[in-house]
C-alpha cells in the first residue's frame, strides 16, 4: 500500500462513527489538500519572479533596442508613389511632408568637416572691404538664379494746354534688365600636418587667400567681363560720344590728345567729364581709375595753381578729385591711345551686383592626401542698370 492509499484510507471514517464525525474528518482532509496546493502555487510563483528578474537584468546589461509591436507596412509615401506609377496621380505626392536629414557643423561625423562657416564669414568681410567696383555699386542679395531690374529710361511727355484743348502726351518706356548669377570658385589647399601643428592663424590665412582670388576675379569681371559665365563689366558696352549718347551705350568725353591729356589746360577734360553727368547723379558720383592714372591726375592744377586732387583728412576716407571721392580699381585700363581709363558716375544707380548670400566652403581631406582641399564657391552676377549714370573719359582725339 502506497502513501496516497494510506492517506485516503486514513481519511475514511471508522465504522460506526456519526455523520458529524464523518464531515469533520472530510473537512480536515480537504484543508490538508488545499494547503498543499497553495504551497505548490507559491513555489511556482516565486520561481517565475526569479526568472523574470534575471531576464530584466540581462536585457538591461546588453541595452537591447525595443522591438516594434507591429510592422508599419501601410506607409503613406508608398501609397502615394504606387498611385503615381500606376495612374499618374500627383496630388498624394505633393501633399507629402519632406523629411530633411540634418547636418551639424559642430559634429564631424554629421558634416562638420564639410562646412567651414568661420572661413566663409571672414571671406565675406574681406570682399566687402576690397577695392573693386562692388564698393560703390548697388549690391543686392537674391535667392534665385537671376535678378531682374525694371528701369524707366524715358521721360513722360507733358505740354501746355489751352482752356478747351488737351493734347495727348508720350508714355514712358520701361525696360527689364536681367542679371544672371554665375559661379565663382577657388580651390586652395593646406597640408594636414600644417593644420594640426600650425603656430599661426590658418583660418585667417586661408580666408585671405580665397578672398584675394575672389576679389581679383570679381574686379576684372565688373570692369571688363563679357557676360559669358561671368558678370558683364561696365566697359563691355558700346561707347559713343556723349553728345550722341543713347540708351544702351555709355557716353564718353575725349581728352583731345591720343594717349594723354591735352598739352594745354589738361584739367579741362576732368571738368568736362564731371559736367557730362546729369545733375541728378552728381551728388552720389565717384571717380574710378587705377593707380597709374591716379598718379597722373594727382599732379593736375587749376588755373589758379591749386591741385584738383585732395587727400582726405579722416582716416579711411577716400581721396577726392574736384570734391568727388576717388576709388582705385587696378583693373581699370592704363592711359593709352583711345582707352577709357577714367569712369565717373553714380555707380549705386548705374551698376548692380547681384549675389547669393551664402558663400560655401567645402573641406575635402580625401582627394589630395596628405593635403586638405578647401573648395569655395560663390554665385554672383553684375551688369549696368542705368546707362545715363556712368560717363567715361577717353584718351583720344575724338
Amino acid at each position: 500500500m502506497n502513501d496516497a492509499q494510506t492517506k485516503s484510507h486514513a481519511a475514511l471514517p471508522a465504522p460506526g462513527t456519526t455523520a458529524a464525525a464523518e464531515m469533520k474528518t472530510a473537512m480536515a482532509g480537504f484543508l490538508d489538500d488545499f494547503k498543499g496546493f497553495q504551497s505548490d502555487i507559491k513555489t511556482r510563483l516565486t520561481e517565475q519572479d526569479t526568472r523574470i528578474a534575471m531576464l530584466d537584468r540581462k536585457s538591461s546589461a546588453s541595452r537591447r533596442a525595443p522591438l516594434s509591436h507591429a510592422a508599419e507596412l501601410d506607409l503613406t509615401h508608398k501609397k502615394a508613389f504606387a498611385a503615381y506609377v500606376r495612374n499618374g496621380e500627383e496630388e498624394a505626392l505633393r501633399g507629402l511632408e519632406v523629411e530633411e536629414k540634418a547636418l551639424s557643423t559642430t559634429t564631424l561625423a554629421e558634416g562638420g568637416y564639410l562646412v567651414d562657416e568661420q572661413t566663409a564669414e571672414a571671406v565675406q568681410s574681406v570682399l566687402c572691404g576690397a577695392s573693386s567696383l562692388r564698393a560703390v555699386a548697388n549690391v543686392v542679395n537674391v535667392e534665385a538664379t537671376a535678378y531682374d531690374v525694371l528701369v524707366d529710361f524715358t521721360d513722360m511727355g507733358a505740354g501746355w494746354n489751352g482752356e478747351t484743348t488737351v493734347s495727348e502726351t508720350g508714355t514712358p518706356s520701361i525696360e527689364r534688365i536681367s542679371i544672371p548669377l554665375h559661379e565663382l570658385s577657388a580651390l586652395p589647399k593646406a597640408s594636414q600636418r600644417l593644420l594640426d601643428d600650425a603656430a599661426f592663424d590658418i583660418e585667417g590665412w586661408l580666408a585671405a587667400r580665397i578672398a584675394d582670388k575672389f576679389s581679383r576675379a570679381e574686379s576684372v569681371a565688373f570692369i571688363s567681363g563679357d557676360g559669358v559665365d561671368k558678370p558683364r563689366g561696365c566697359l563691355n558696352y558700346p561707347r559713343v560720344p556723349n553728345a550722341t549718347w543713347s540708351w544702351g551705350n555709355l557716353g564718353y568725353v575725349a581728352t583731345g590728345e591720343a594717349g594723354d591729356f591735352a598739352a594745354t589746360d589738361p584739367a579741362d577734360a576732368i571738368v568736362d567729364l564731371v559736367y557730362a553727368l546729369g545733375a541728378q547723379y552728381r551728388n552720389q558720383a565717384t571717380f574710378v581709375m587705377n593707380s597709374k592714372t591716379a598718379g597722373a591726375v594727382r599732379k593736375m592744377k587749376d588755373a589758379d595753381g591749386r591741385f584738383l586732387w585732395s587727400d582726405s583728412l579722416p582716416a579711411g576716407d577716400p581721396a577726392r578729385l574736384m570734391g568727388y571721392p576717388v576709388l582705385i580699381v587696378e583693373d581699370m585700363p592704363d592711359i593709352a591711345t583711345d582707352t577709357m581709363a577714367i569712369a565717373f558716375g553714380d555707380f549705386g544707380a548705374g551698376y548692380t551686383v547681384a549675389e547669393r548670400p551664402d558663400l560655401r566652403i567645402l573641406r575635402d581631406p580625401f582627394s589630395a592626401k596628405p593635403h586638405v582641399l578647401f573648395f569655395a564657391t560663390k554665385r554672383v552676377g553684375g551688369d549696368v542698370t542705368d546707362f545715363a549714370a556712368i560717363k567715361l573719359l577717353k584718351f583720344g582725339t575724338s
